[in-house]
């Protein structure tokens, strides 16, 4: 499930990053982010607040590892 692209703030972290998300590739970017927060494919609400999570906990240090991991789609 991709309910959380439809957040503002995960779109400015997307501009941010610099990740071009785009509806041919975003179930791709899905997919990547879930295995990277190790959570459940199709669990949105898990993988948001795994995100808010990490972006709390180490903003700067977790938008370099996610930029890593979505690199192919900048």
């Amino acid at each position: 499930m991709t309910c959380y692209f439809k957040n503002s703030r995960m779109k400015e972290l997307f501009i941010e990053l610099g990740i071009n998300v785009t509806k041919e590739n975003m179930k791709e970017i899905d997919e990547r982010l879930h295995e990277y927060l190790s959570v459940d494919y199709r669990n949105c609400a898990a993988t948001w607040k795994m995100i808010r999570k990490r972006l709390k906990e180490d903003g700067e240090g977790f938008k370099q590892r996610l930029r890593g991991v979505l690199a192919s789609f900048t």
